[in-house]
């Protein structure tokens, strides 16, 4: 089960930097992306959990850009790779929001996107963010 979740959180790390990139609401890069699968099965489908991810960083991303702006020592939002911001984003939703997602495999799957489509020092930016996020959670969630 792990490695489709893990799918699942690369799809809508995808559906998320090209909302970021284009200017878009994500849920409307997410709709396109169903669209093509419906419309072309050879197209990736788009899982329940994908679906989830992104519709929830969308519905809290206020507030996880408020945590990312408050905790990224030195960078703000707009000076971060879009990478990593949007795995930051995907990272804090589950830590927060994803009860049934163990914080430490949060935390581990945020790296390995970081790893997988960032910069070499983006694994241990993630890893530090997120692991602070992960320790002020009981103040976070009011």
């Amino acid at each position: 089960m792990a490695g489709a979740r893990s799918k699942t959180r690369k799809r809508a790390l995808q559906i998320l930097f090209e909302a970021d990139q284009r200017g878009v609401d994500p849920v409307t890069i997410l709709a396109d992306w169903v669209g093509r699968f419906r419309a072309d099965k050879a197209e990736p489908q788009v899982a329940e959990y994908t679906m989830r991810l992104v519709e929830g960083v969308q519905e809290h991303r206020k507030r996880i850009d408020d945590l990312i702006g408050t905790y990224a020592v030195g960078w703000t939002l707009d000076r971060m790779p879009g990478v990593d911001r949007n795995v930051l984003r995907l990272g804090i939703y589950e830590l927060l929001w994803e009860s049934d997602v163990p914080d430490v495999v949060a935390i581990d799957e945020a790296v390995e996107l970081a790893k997988e489509y960032s910069t070499d020092e983006s694994p241990a930016f993630v890893n530090g963010l997120l692991a602070r996020i992960k320790d002020l959670k009981p103040t976070l969630l009011r």
